[in-house]
């Protein structure tokens, strides 16, 4: 088995390809530890020690280092790890976390049913043509809110904390989605 790596806008975040699906629907954020509980391959990634975030995406998994952590030493132990998951065929989560849900205070908000129409034109502008450009740099970004006219969105994997990610948030996503939808009047990130 061969695992291709990529580089990512933000440098502190490697793309690791293995070659087949990781997630069969949707993605999955481990921003601590505690958080990589649910899934033996995270939770074997976490216990690396300089790593501060795992990404499931569809057919990626996204490591973000630490600050001044050392990649040349991280990327074979994080290789050799990926490698022995997918090869042995193990599961992604422990059979009790394998379904989950979104905390509480992560779900964002209840809309407004007035808003329906315009909530629907941001979501599909989101999953096709927001989702998958930044599925290719190891992210993601989530949708959590629209609320007098601003727009809030999480952003995941490589796009949390990346360098580029304010720029992406304002001059690419808010751009997009204020000319489509014109009632958008700001893209905020939770």
């Amino acid at each position: 088995m061969l695992i291709e790596t990529e580089t990512t806008p933000n440098p502190a975040t490697l793309k690791f390809l293995p070659g087949r699906a990781v997630m069969n629907a949707g993605t999955r954020d481990f921003a601590s530890p505690e958080e990589a509980e649910a899934s033996p391959l995270a939770e074997a990634i976490f216990g690396l020690g300089d790593v501060v975030g795992v990404f499931f995406g569809r057919d990626f998994v996204s490591v973000t280092v630490a600050p001044g952590a050392d990649w040349a030493q991280a990327k074979p132990e994080i290789l050799s790890i990926l490698l022995d998951h997918f090869t042995a065929n193990m599961p992604l989560f422990k059979p009790a976390s394998a379904s989950f849900s979104v905390p509480a205070e992560d779900a964002g908000f209840d809309d407004d049913p007035a808003d329906a129409d315009i909530v629907a034109q941001i979501k599909d502008l989101l999953e096709t043509r927001v989702r998958p450009a930044v599925a290719n740099d190891g992210g993601d970004i989530v949708y959590r809110g629209f609320r007098e006219g601003r727009v809030y969105l999480k952003m995941q994997g490589a796009c949390a904390g990346c360098p580029s990610s304010s720029a992406t948030l304002k001059n690419g996503i808010e751009q997009l989605l204020k000319h489509y939808v014109p009632e958008v009047t700001e893209v905020l990130s939770v």
